[in-house]
């Protein structure tokens, strides 16, 4: 009121800046509660690979045991990504929440049908059908990992060539350095 203010602009004012300020402490708050589970899932996600790890010395099938070693490397490659870089995490929530159970799901699906030994034509359908499916699931966890990296390959690229034109402008123009 002593800078001719009136009592509903003050209390609008008041609510206005107490707004904002839940707002920016909201935001820090929410911050600290990705960063711990972050952490949370990327624990999980290592719980989740040793399960994977453990289920290659259980197959039977060398193809698909190796394709399981891709996958598990992978799955650790990413892992370790994302430990290092967390700024990639966004980029594997997905990966992480659903891809890395659903393929435990299949693989151990696969261990159980196949210490069966059942030798029906719907089992060994499921076989070849899960045979496929985990060549997809190498190839799509390898894509993953490419693409933690998609931006850091394009900004080095465009380093080297700014690099390759540096050296030439400056007279170390040697046919080794061409990109």
């Amino acid at each position: 009121m002593g800078l001719a203010v009136g009592v509903v602009p003050s209390l609008a004012i008041g609510v206005g800046a107490y707004c904002a300020g839940e707002l920016v402490f909201h935001v820090a708050k929410k911050e600290n509660i990705i960063k711990k589970s972050m952490n949370e899932i990327i624990m999980e996600a290592k719980t989740k690979n040793l399960q994977i790890s453990k289920i290659i010395s259980k197959i039977d099938d060398p193809e698909l045991s190796n394709m399981i070693k891709e996958i598990n490397s992978t799955v650790s490659k990413i892992i370790n990504t994302v430990e290092t870089k967390p700024d990639k995490y966004k980029k594997c929530e997905k990966f992480f929440s659903y891809y890395l159970p659903v393929t435990i799901d299949i693989l151990n699906r696969y261990d159980e049908i196949e210490n069966q030994q059942l030798t029906t034509k719907d089992s060994e359908k499921f076989m070849s059908d899960t045979k496929k499916m985990v060549e997809k699931i190498n190839g799509a966890f390898k894509k993953q990992l490419s693409s933690l990296y998609q931006s850091d390959m394009i900004d080095m690229d465009a380093e080297m060539k700014v690099f390759d034109t540096m050296l030439k402008s400056d007279g170390y123009n040697d046919d080794d350095f061409n990109l």
